[in-house]
Protein backbone atom coordinates (compact mmCIF):
# COMPACT_ATOMS: atom_id res chain seq x y z
CA UNK A 1 0.00 0.00 0.00
CA UNK A 2 3.08 2.33 0.83
CA UNK A 3 4.24 1.66 -2.59
CA UNK A 4 1.49 2.33 -4.53
CA UNK A 5 1.12 5.59 -2.62
CA UNK A 6 5.10 6.51 -3.05
CA UNK A 7 5.00 5.59 -7.01
CA UNK A 8 3.23 9.06 -8.30
CA UNK A 9 5.68 10.88 -6.32
CA UNK A 10 8.55 9.66 -8.06
CA UNK A 11 8.36 11.70 -11.94
CA UNK A 12 7.58 14.98 -9.76
CA UNK A 13 11.11 13.91 -8.23
CA UNK A 14 12.60 13.82 -11.54
CA UNK A 15 11.07 16.47 -12.96
CA UNK A 16 12.52 18.52 -10.01
CA UNK A 17 15.98 17.30 -10.98
CA UNK A 18 15.21 18.31 -14.41
CA UNK A 19 14.40 21.73 -13.70
CA UNK A 20 17.32 21.98 -11.78
CA UNK A 21 19.90 21.10 -14.20
CA UNK A 22 18.23 23.29 -16.87
CA UNK A 23 18.00 25.83 -13.97
CA UNK A 24 22.39 25.20 -13.39
CA UNK A 25 22.96 25.24 -16.98
CA UNK A 26 21.50 28.22 -17.87
CA UNK A 27 23.09 30.19 -14.78
CA UNK A 28 26.48 29.06 -15.65
CA UNK A 29 25.10 30.30 -19.36
CA UNK A 30 24.36 33.89 -18.04
CA UNK A 31 27.22 34.18 -16.16
CA UNK A 32 29.62 32.73 -18.82
CA UNK A 33 28.22 35.17 -21.81
CA UNK A 34 27.89 37.81 -19.01
CA UNK A 35 24.61 38.66 -20.19
CA UNK A 36 23.11 40.39 -17.21
CA UNK A 37 25.96 43.16 -17.82
CA UNK A 38 24.43 46.21 -19.32
CA UNK A 39 25.52 47.72 -22.83
CA UNK A 40 26.60 51.34 -22.22
CA UNK A 41 29.12 53.99 -23.58
CA UNK A 42 32.60 53.29 -22.92
CA UNK A 43 34.33 55.35 -19.96
CA UNK A 44 35.81 58.46 -20.65
CA UNK A 45 39.24 59.96 -19.25
CA UNK A 46 40.83 63.26 -20.77
CA UNK A 47 40.98 66.82 -19.19
CA UNK A 48 38.75 69.40 -20.19
CA UNK A 49 40.07 71.55 -23.31
CA UNK A 50 39.09 72.35 -26.79
CA UNK A 51 40.82 69.23 -28.16
CA UNK A 52 38.87 67.18 -25.75
CA UNK A 53 35.27 69.19 -26.51
CA UNK A 54 35.74 69.10 -30.06
CA UNK A 55 36.21 65.32 -29.79
CA UNK A 56 33.23 64.65 -28.20
CA UNK A 57 31.53 66.81 -30.80
CA UNK A 58 33.28 65.08 -33.89
CA UNK A 59 33.38 61.51 -32.61
CA UNK A 60 29.83 60.16 -31.90
CA UNK A 61 31.33 56.62 -31.10
CA UNK A 62 32.81 57.98 -27.77
CA UNK A 63 29.50 59.05 -26.15
CA UNK A 64 27.35 56.37 -28.20
CA UNK A 65 26.49 52.91 -26.97
CA UNK A 66 28.95 50.11 -27.85
CA UNK A 67 26.49 47.07 -28.31
CA UNK A 68 28.13 44.01 -29.04
CA UNK A 69 26.16 41.04 -30.39
CA UNK A 70 23.66 39.70 -27.72
CA UNK A 71 24.31 36.38 -27.57
CA UNK A 72 28.05 35.99 -27.12
CA UNK A 73 29.47 39.77 -27.52
CA UNK A 74 29.17 40.47 -23.82
CA UNK A 75 32.23 37.81 -23.02
CA UNK A 76 35.74 38.71 -23.39
CA UNK A 77 36.73 35.76 -23.59
CA UNK A 78 34.28 34.98 -26.88
CA UNK A 79 35.54 37.97 -28.46
CA UNK A 80 38.84 37.43 -28.13
CA UNK A 81 39.15 33.79 -29.01
CA UNK A 82 36.80 34.79 -32.43
CA UNK A 83 39.45 37.03 -33.03
CA UNK A 84 41.93 34.91 -32.44
CA UNK A 85 40.35 31.99 -34.29
CA UNK A 86 38.29 33.82 -37.37
CA UNK A 87 40.37 37.92 -36.82
CA UNK A 88 37.36 39.21 -39.21
CA UNK A 89 34.12 38.54 -40.97
CA UNK A 90 33.93 38.76 -44.43
CA UNK A 91 37.96 39.82 -44.87
CA UNK A 92 38.56 41.90 -47.71
CA UNK A 93 42.08 41.63 -49.54
CA UNK A 94 43.23 44.88 -50.21
CA UNK A 95 46.06 45.55 -52.92
CA UNK A 96 49.24 46.71 -51.87
CA UNK A 97 53.21 46.62 -52.86
CA UNK A 98 55.72 45.14 -50.67
CA UNK A 99 58.39 46.99 -49.37
CA UNK A 100 61.90 45.59 -48.63
CA UNK A 101 64.27 47.61 -46.35
CA UNK A 102 68.33 46.68 -45.59
CA UNK A 103 68.75 47.63 -41.68
CA UNK A 104 72.12 47.90 -40.64
CA UNK A 105 72.78 44.30 -38.73
CA UNK A 106 71.69 43.08 -41.98
CA UNK A 107 68.27 41.86 -40.91
CA UNK A 108 65.54 42.84 -44.18
CA UNK A 109 62.37 44.30 -42.67
CA UNK A 110 59.17 44.37 -44.92
CA UNK A 111 56.41 46.21 -44.94
CA UNK A 112 52.84 46.92 -47.18
CA UNK A 113 52.07 49.85 -48.77
CA UNK A 114 48.29 50.56 -50.01
CA UNK A 115 47.27 53.46 -51.79
CA UNK A 116 44.03 55.46 -50.69
CA UNK A 117 40.98 54.72 -52.88
CA UNK A 118 38.72 57.64 -51.90
CA UNK A 119 39.73 61.71 -51.85
CA UNK A 120 40.26 62.32 -47.54
CA UNK A 121 37.36 64.15 -46.16
CA UNK A 122 39.67 67.39 -45.45
CA UNK A 123 41.35 66.66 -49.25
CA UNK A 124 44.94 66.71 -47.55
CA UNK A 125 47.51 63.44 -48.27
CA UNK A 126 47.56 61.29 -45.00
CA UNK A 127 48.83 57.84 -44.71
CA UNK A 128 48.63 55.98 -41.51
CA UNK A 129 51.43 54.19 -40.24
CA UNK A 130 50.22 50.54 -38.59
CA UNK A 131 51.52 48.28 -36.18
CA UNK A 132 50.46 45.16 -36.06
CA UNK A 133 50.32 42.89 -32.92
CA UNK A 134 52.56 39.97 -31.52
CA UNK A 135 53.45 37.86 -34.71
CA UNK A 136 51.33 39.68 -36.97
CA UNK A 137 51.73 41.33 -40.42
CA UNK A 138 49.60 42.79 -43.14
CA UNK A 139 47.63 39.70 -44.12
CA UNK A 140 46.17 38.96 -41.09
CA UNK A 141 42.40 39.39 -41.12
CA UNK A 142 41.74 41.95 -38.90
CA UNK A 143 44.26 43.88 -40.27
CA UNK A 144 43.39 43.96 -44.03
CA UNK A 145 39.96 44.73 -42.61
CA UNK A 146 41.12 47.77 -41.04
CA UNK A 147 43.30 48.97 -43.83
CA UNK A 148 40.49 48.40 -46.57
CA UNK A 149 37.92 50.60 -44.34
CA UNK A 150 40.90 53.17 -43.70
CA UNK A 151 41.91 53.32 -47.42
CA UNK A 152 38.01 53.81 -48.38
CA UNK A 153 38.04 57.05 -46.14
CA UNK A 154 41.27 58.56 -48.13
CA UNK A 155 44.38 57.25 -46.51
CA UNK A 156 47.17 55.77 -47.77
CA UNK A 157 48.39 52.48 -45.64
CA UNK A 158 51.50 51.19 -44.44
CA UNK A 159 51.59 48.13 -42.47
CA UNK A 160 55.14 46.97 -40.87
CA UNK A 161 55.71 42.97 -41.17
CA UNK A 162 56.79 42.14 -37.91
CA UNK A 163 60.55 40.76 -38.47
CA UNK A 164 60.08 36.69 -38.82
CA UNK A 165 56.44 36.46 -38.61
CA UNK A 166 55.40 35.97 -42.49
CA UNK A 167 56.19 32.28 -43.26
CA UNK A 168 57.56 32.95 -46.80
CA UNK A 169 60.42 35.80 -45.69
CA UNK A 170 63.13 34.22 -44.62
CA UNK A 171 65.60 35.88 -41.77
CA UNK A 172 69.04 37.48 -43.02
CA UNK A 173 69.99 38.02 -39.22
CA UNK A 174 70.44 36.19 -36.05
CA UNK A 175 67.41 38.63 -34.31
CA UNK A 176 63.78 38.36 -35.01
CA UNK A 177 61.09 41.01 -33.96
CA UNK A 178 60.66 41.56 -30.19
CA UNK A 179 58.89 43.31 -27.35
CA UNK A 180 59.50 46.93 -27.74
CA UNK A 181 62.17 47.27 -30.50
CA UNK A 182 61.37 49.98 -32.39
CA UNK A 183 63.83 49.48 -35.50
CA UNK A 184 61.35 48.25 -38.32
CA UNK A 185 58.95 50.50 -37.41
CA UNK A 186 60.73 53.45 -37.43
CA UNK A 187 62.87 52.32 -41.00
CA UNK A 188 59.28 52.34 -42.58
CA UNK A 189 58.09 55.75 -40.93
CA UNK A 190 61.18 57.53 -42.60
CA UNK A 191 60.52 55.55 -46.16
CA UNK A 192 57.40 57.10 -45.91
CA UNK A 193 58.22 60.78 -44.74
CA UNK A 194 61.36 60.68 -47.40
CA UNK A 195 58.74 58.80 -50.53
CA UNK A 196 56.02 61.21 -49.58
CA UNK A 197 57.27 64.23 -48.25
CA UNK A 198 53.93 66.17 -48.13
CA UNK A 199 52.46 63.95 -46.10
CA UNK A 200 51.13 64.10 -42.77
CA UNK A 201 51.16 60.83 -40.34
CA UNK A 202 48.39 59.00 -38.21
CA UNK A 203 50.15 56.01 -36.29
CA UNK A 204 48.26 53.13 -35.10
CA UNK A 205 49.63 50.56 -33.02
CA UNK A 206 47.41 47.07 -32.05
CA UNK A 207 48.00 45.12 -28.72
CA UNK A 208 52.39 44.63 -28.84
CA UNK A 209 52.22 47.38 -31.58
CA UNK A 210 50.30 49.80 -29.49
CA UNK A 211 53.35 49.71 -26.82
CA UNK A 212 56.01 49.85 -30.13
CA UNK A 213 54.40 53.08 -31.90
CA UNK A 214 54.28 55.02 -28.59
CA UNK A 215 57.80 53.94 -27.36
CA UNK A 216 58.95 54.84 -31.19
CA UNK A 217 57.30 58.33 -30.45
CA UNK A 218 58.61 59.31 -26.96
CA UNK A 219 62.04 58.58 -27.98
CA UNK A 220 62.72 61.66 -29.41
CA UNK A 221 61.05 64.51 -30.35
CA UNK A 222 62.13 64.21 -34.08
CA UNK A 223 59.66 60.79 -34.31
CA UNK A 224 56.87 63.02 -34.06
CA UNK A 225 57.53 65.71 -36.78
CA UNK A 226 54.73 65.23 -39.41
CA UNK A 227 52.97 63.13 -36.59
CA UNK A 228 49.24 64.50 -36.20
CA UNK A 229 47.66 61.84 -33.68
CA UNK A 230 48.63 58.54 -32.21
CA UNK A 231 45.99 55.58 -31.46
CA UNK A 232 47.43 52.54 -29.32
CA UNK A 233 44.84 50.01 -28.98
CA UNK A 234 44.63 46.79 -26.48
CA UNK A 235 48.17 47.26 -25.13
CA UNK A 236 49.46 46.60 -21.92
CA UNK A 237 51.45 49.63 -21.48
CA UNK A 238 54.29 47.31 -18.85
CA UNK A 239 55.53 43.97 -18.60
CA UNK A 240 57.10 45.10 -14.94
CA UNK A 241 55.22 44.86 -11.26
CA UNK A 242 55.27 48.87 -10.89
CA UNK A 243 54.69 49.78 -7.37
CA UNK A 244 54.07 53.03 -5.41
CA UNK A 245 53.80 56.85 -6.91
CA UNK A 246 57.28 56.45 -8.44
CA UNK A 247 56.36 55.41 -12.08
CA UNK A 248 53.61 58.19 -12.25
CA UNK A 249 56.31 60.83 -11.40
CA UNK A 250 58.06 61.67 -13.49
CA UNK A 251 54.57 62.54 -15.20
CA UNK A 252 53.55 65.41 -14.01
CA UNK A 253 57.63 67.75 -15.13
CA UNK A 254 56.37 71.34 -16.03
CA UNK A 255 52.89 70.72 -17.92
CA UNK A 256 49.84 72.66 -17.23
CA UNK A 257 47.06 69.80 -15.37
CA UNK A 258 43.84 71.00 -15.23
CA UNK A 259 40.99 68.92 -13.73
CA UNK A 260 40.11 65.37 -15.37
CA UNK A 261 37.08 65.02 -16.64
CA UNK A 262 35.72 60.97 -16.15
CA UNK A 263 32.79 60.11 -18.57
CA UNK A 264 31.90 56.89 -16.46
CA UNK A 265 29.68 54.30 -15.10
CA UNK A 266 30.89 54.34 -11.58
CA UNK A 267 33.08 56.59 -9.98
CA UNK A 268 35.68 54.07 -9.09
CA UNK A 269 39.53 54.47 -8.01
CA UNK A 270 42.44 53.05 -9.78
CA UNK A 271 43.76 49.85 -8.02
CA UNK A 272 45.21 50.05 -4.77
CA UNK A 273 48.28 48.29 -3.53
CA UNK A 274 48.84 47.63 0.25
CA UNK A 275 49.52 50.82 1.38
CA UNK A 276 46.79 52.51 -0.54
CA UNK A 277 49.42 53.49 -3.44
CA UNK A 278 49.07 52.48 -7.46
CA UNK A 279 50.24 49.24 -8.45
CA UNK A 280 49.88 47.05 -10.94
CA UNK A 281 50.62 43.64 -12.36
CA UNK A 282 51.53 42.64 -16.08
CA UNK A 283 54.29 39.59 -15.71
CA UNK A 284 53.13 38.07 -12.85
CA UNK A 285 49.00 38.68 -13.45
CA UNK A 286 49.91 36.87 -16.93
CA UNK A 287 51.18 33.65 -15.22
CA UNK A 288 48.02 33.28 -12.65
CA UNK A 289 44.89 31.51 -13.82
CA UNK A 290 42.77 34.42 -13.06
CA UNK A 291 40.48 35.22 -16.17
CA UNK A 292 42.30 32.43 -17.88
CA UNK A 293 45.39 33.99 -18.37
CA UNK A 294 47.46 31.38 -18.03
CA UNK A 295 45.88 29.67 -20.77
CA UNK A 296 46.26 32.56 -23.28
CA UNK A 297 49.92 33.02 -22.08
CA UNK A 298 50.52 29.25 -22.99
CA UNK A 299 48.74 29.58 -26.49
CA UNK A 300 50.81 32.62 -27.15
CA UNK A 301 54.21 31.09 -25.96
CA UNK A 302 53.42 28.08 -28.41
CA UNK A 303 52.81 30.44 -31.24
CA UNK A 304 56.09 31.96 -30.75
CA UNK A 305 58.23 28.46 -30.40
CA UNK A 306 56.79 27.43 -33.56
CA UNK A 307 57.97 31.35 -35.40
CA UNK A 308 61.24 31.26 -33.67
CA UNK A 309 62.03 27.41 -34.61
CA UNK A 310 60.80 28.05 -38.48
CA UNK A 311 63.87 30.47 -38.64
CA UNK A 312 66.11 27.93 -36.10
CA UNK A 313 68.89 28.02 -38.86
CA UNK A 314 68.75 31.56 -39.31
CA UNK A 315 68.99 32.18 -35.49
CA UNK A 316 70.53 29.39 -33.79
CA UNK A 317 72.80 27.54 -37.30
CA UNK A 318 76.62 27.04 -36.70
CA UNK A 319 77.55 29.40 -39.82
CA UNK A 320 75.54 31.97 -37.86
CA UNK A 321 77.51 34.56 -35.49
CA UNK A 322 75.05 34.77 -32.71
CA UNK A 323 75.08 37.14 -29.83
CA UNK A 324 77.27 36.20 -27.45
CA UNK A 325 75.28 35.78 -24.50
CA UNK A 326 72.21 33.38 -27.13
CA UNK A 327 73.88 29.97 -26.57
CA UNK A 328 72.75 26.94 -28.11
CA UNK A 329 71.49 25.61 -24.49
CA UNK A 330 69.00 28.58 -25.33
CA UNK A 331 67.15 26.47 -28.09
CA UNK A 332 66.73 23.50 -25.48
CA UNK A 333 64.87 25.75 -23.53
CA UNK A 334 63.11 27.00 -25.72
CA UNK A 335 61.38 23.57 -26.67
CA UNK A 336 60.01 23.21 -22.81
CA UNK A 337 58.78 26.72 -22.64
CA UNK A 338 55.30 27.04 -21.60
CA UNK A 339 54.84 30.91 -20.68
CA UNK A 340 55.74 34.45 -23.24
CA UNK A 341 58.60 35.50 -20.21
CA UNK A 342 60.30 32.47 -20.15
CA UNK A 343 60.72 32.38 -24.03
CA UNK A 344 61.61 36.24 -23.36
CA UNK A 345 64.60 35.27 -21.14
CA UNK A 346 65.82 32.63 -22.64
CA UNK A 347 65.95 33.74 -26.20
CA UNK A 348 64.21 37.14 -27.05
CA UNK A 349 66.52 39.54 -24.39
CA UNK A 350 69.15 38.17 -25.97
CA UNK A 351 68.65 39.79 -29.09
CA UNK A 352 69.64 43.13 -27.96
CA UNK A 353 71.79 42.31 -25.14
CA UNK A 354 70.48 42.82 -22.23
CA UNK A 355 71.26 40.51 -19.03
CA UNK A 356 68.51 40.04 -17.42
CA UNK A 357 64.66 40.10 -17.70
CA UNK A 358 63.98 42.55 -15.69
CA UNK A 359 66.38 45.09 -17.30
CA UNK A 360 64.89 43.74 -21.02
CA UNK A 361 61.03 44.86 -19.95
CA UNK A 362 62.08 48.48 -18.17
CA UNK A 363 64.26 49.47 -21.41
CA UNK A 364 61.56 48.13 -23.73
CA UNK A 365 58.21 49.03 -22.36
CA UNK A 366 56.50 52.51 -23.84
CA UNK A 367 55.73 53.29 -19.99
CA UNK A 368 58.93 55.65 -19.68
CA UNK A 369 58.64 57.04 -22.73
CA UNK A 370 54.54 58.09 -22.74
CA UNK A 371 55.03 61.55 -21.04
CA UNK A 372 57.16 62.56 -23.78
CA UNK A 373 54.50 62.48 -26.16
CA UNK A 374 53.08 65.63 -27.41
CA UNK A 375 50.51 64.91 -30.33
CA UNK A 376 47.04 63.94 -29.50
CA UNK A 377 47.05 59.80 -28.51
CA UNK A 378 43.94 58.09 -27.86
CA UNK A 379 44.28 55.02 -25.63
CA UNK A 380 41.64 52.22 -25.82
CA UNK A 381 40.94 49.36 -23.68
CA UNK A 382 38.04 46.65 -23.05
CA UNK A 383 37.35 46.42 -19.51
CA UNK A 384 37.13 42.27 -20.01
CA UNK A 385 40.31 41.77 -21.86
CA UNK A 386 41.27 38.49 -20.46
CA UNK A 387 44.65 39.75 -21.55
CA UNK A 388 45.12 42.49 -19.82
CA UNK A 389 44.80 42.93 -15.91
CA UNK A 390 42.50 45.74 -14.76
CA UNK A 391 45.60 46.74 -12.79
CA UNK A 392 47.37 47.76 -15.64
CA UNK A 393 45.07 50.34 -16.60
CA UNK A 394 46.01 53.10 -13.68
CA UNK A 395 48.62 53.42 -15.87
CA UNK A 396 46.80 55.18 -18.75
CA UNK A 397 44.15 56.80 -16.36
CA UNK A 398 47.23 58.57 -14.50
CA UNK A 399 48.23 60.05 -17.99
CA UNK A 400 44.73 61.37 -19.21
CA UNK A 401 44.96 63.22 -15.53
CA UNK A 402 48.08 64.77 -16.53
CA UNK A 403 48.57 65.04 -20.10
CA UNK A 404 46.12 67.38 -21.90
CA UNK A 405 46.94 65.89 -25.32
CA UNK A 406 45.74 62.18 -23.66
CA UNK A 407 42.16 60.58 -23.91
CA UNK A 408 41.55 56.93 -22.39
CA UNK A 409 38.74 54.95 -23.55
CA UNK A 410 37.49 51.97 -21.82
CA UNK A 411 34.27 50.13 -23.06
CA UNK A 412 32.65 47.74 -20.80
CA UNK A 413 33.14 45.07 -23.56
CA UNK A 414 35.19 44.14 -26.33
CA UNK A 415 37.70 41.71 -25.34
CA UNK A 416 41.38 41.44 -27.00
CA UNK A 417 41.44 43.22 -30.40
CA UNK A 418 37.85 41.81 -31.00
CA UNK A 419 35.02 44.87 -30.66
CA UNK A 420 32.63 42.73 -32.47
CA UNK A 421 29.23 44.78 -33.58
CA UNK A 422 25.98 42.76 -34.08
CA UNK A 423 22.44 42.27 -33.68
CA UNK A 424 21.64 38.74 -31.73
CA UNK A 425 24.27 36.11 -33.07
CA UNK A 426 26.15 37.37 -36.26
CA UNK A 427 28.82 39.70 -36.25
CA UNK A 428 28.86 42.49 -38.97
CA UNK A 429 32.30 42.78 -40.81
CA UNK A 430 33.14 46.30 -39.60
CA UNK A 431 33.89 46.78 -36.15
CA UNK A 432 33.58 49.24 -33.49
CA UNK A 433 37.33 49.46 -32.84
CA UNK A 434 37.91 49.87 -36.77
CA UNK A 435 35.42 52.90 -37.04
CA UNK A 436 36.37 54.66 -33.92
CA UNK A 437 40.10 55.15 -34.69
CA UNK A 438 39.17 56.24 -38.45
CA UNK A 439 36.33 58.36 -36.75
CA UNK A 440 39.20 60.00 -34.21
CA UNK A 441 41.99 60.11 -37.03
CA UNK A 442 39.56 62.48 -39.18
CA UNK A 443 38.61 64.25 -36.27
CA UNK A 444 42.24 65.33 -35.90
CA UNK A 445 42.91 65.86 -39.03
CA UNK A 446 40.02 68.70 -39.16
CA UNK A 447 40.99 70.01 -35.98
CA UNK A 448 44.27 70.93 -37.43
CA UNK A 449 42.96 72.07 -40.05
CA UNK A 450 40.68 74.46 -38.15
CA UNK A 451 44.14 75.30 -36.66
CA UNK A 452 45.62 76.16 -39.49
CA UNK A 453 43.05 78.31 -40.58
CA UNK A 454 42.92 80.27 -37.94
CA UNK A 455 46.40 80.79 -37.90
CA UNK A 456 46.10 82.02 -41.22
CA UNK A 457 43.25 84.36 -40.49
CA UNK A 458 44.58 86.28 -37.58
CA UNK A 459 47.95 86.37 -39.87
CA UNK A 460 46.32 88.11 -42.26
CA UNK A 461 44.54 90.36 -39.85
CA UNK A 462 48.07 90.80 -38.57
CA UNK A 463 49.33 92.07 -42.03
CA UNK A 464 46.32 94.80 -42.14
CA UNK A 465 46.90 96.18 -39.11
Amino acid sequence: MNAMLETPELPAVFDGVKLAAVAAVLYVIVRCLNLKSPTAPPDLYFQDSGLSRFLLKSCPLLTKEYIPPLIWGKSGHIQTALYGKMGRVRSPHPYGHRKFITMSDGATSTFDLFEPLAEHCVGDDITMVICPGIANHSEKQYIRTFVDYAQKNGYRCAVLNHLGALPNIELTSPRMFTYGCTWEFGAMVNYIKKTYPQTQLVVVGFSLGGNIVCKYLGETQANQEKVLCCVSVCQGYSALRLEGDEPFQHWDDDSHVSSTTRWSREGSLPPQGPHGTLCCWAQETFMQWDQCRRFYNFLMADNMKKIILSHRQALFGDHVKKPQSLEDTDLSRLYTATSLMQIDDNVMRKFHGYSSLKEYYEEESCMRYLHRIYVPLMLVNAADDPLVHESLLTIPKSLSEKRENVMFVLPLHGGHLGFFEGSVLFPEPLTWMDKLVVEYANAICQWERNKSQCSDTEQVEADLE
